[in-house]
């Protein structure tokens, strides 16, 4: 029996929700959650089409896991459980739990409206107030990834090239960014919630791009209704939704 049972099952399920929501296509994308009290990270392993993935497929990493020299990382030794090979993003998901703290799992999908917003190289501006319930403020664009970034571990700088955009961010405020010439990586509490996030990242980036094409010249939300939103759904005064049995 798997030592990882549960985590195994969550992410399994997790990564099962991105392509009902249609925010995958062919095998892009992936989740990973994380067992901070084991150290573990579970991640779909690569390639594997969605509808044929099962809960032992999932692989489990070591958390702590770093690349040699800033190098290599042996994905092989860094197997806690699990026969297939994990997916070629796992530095990416390993760097950001190692990063963010707070962080439970990380969604990394190429749904398409935000995906062009990474493409286009731009920001996607909080233009209403259903992108102020997800986040408190544009969903940002990191800088394009150099060339000796790429030549020494291209999928562990991509982490650090996000690390580095969010110095000045709140993690927890803005729970996702669009990765320049790339796409969206977002996280968040739990599989679930991740997944979500992710989900009302592509409706937002839709919702963007038809305000871009009837007004190019719109203006952002105020920054008191952004805030009453966010704040109303997210704040430590939160009001939205139904209080939560002890």
């Amino acid at each position: 029996m798997s030592t990882y049972a549960s985590l195994k099952e969550e992410c399994c399920q997790a990564n099962k929700e991105l392509p009902k929501l249609g925010i995958v296509d062919l095998t892009f994308g992936n989740v990973s959650i994380v067992d901070r009290e084991r150290e573990a990270m579970a991640i779909k392993p690569s390639g594997v089409d969605y509808d044929a993935l099962m809960p032992n497929d999932i692989v489990v990493l070591n958390l702590n896991a770093i690349p040699d020299n800033e190098r290599n990382l042996d994905l092989e030794a860094a197997k806690l459980e699990g026969s297939m090979r994990p997916s070629s993003d796992s530095p990416t998901h390993l760097r950001l739990y190692q990063a963010f703290s707070d962080i439970k799992s990380v969604v990394h999908t190429h749904s398409r409206n935000a995906t062009a917003f990474a493409q286009a190289g731009m920001a996607i501006p909080c233009f209403g107030t259903t992108h102020a319930d997800y986040f408190c403020g544009e969903v940002p664009v990191t800088r394009p990834i150099s060339k000796e970034e790429i030549e020494r571990h291209y999928e562990w700088e991509t982490a650090n090239v996000i690390v580095e955009l969010f110095e000045d961010l709140d993690e927890n405020e803005v729970n996702g960014t669009l990765f320049h010439g790339h796409a969206p990586f977002v996280w968040g509490s739990s599989g679930k919630k991740a997944v979500e996030t992710a989900f009302a990242l592509e409706v937002i980036a839709e919702m963007a791009m038809k305000t871009l094409s009837l007004n190019p010249a719109a203006a952002p939300l105020s920054q008191a209704q952004l805030d009453k939103h966010y704040l109303r759904k997210h704040g430590f005064n939160a009001y939205y939704g139904q209080v939560k049995n002890a």
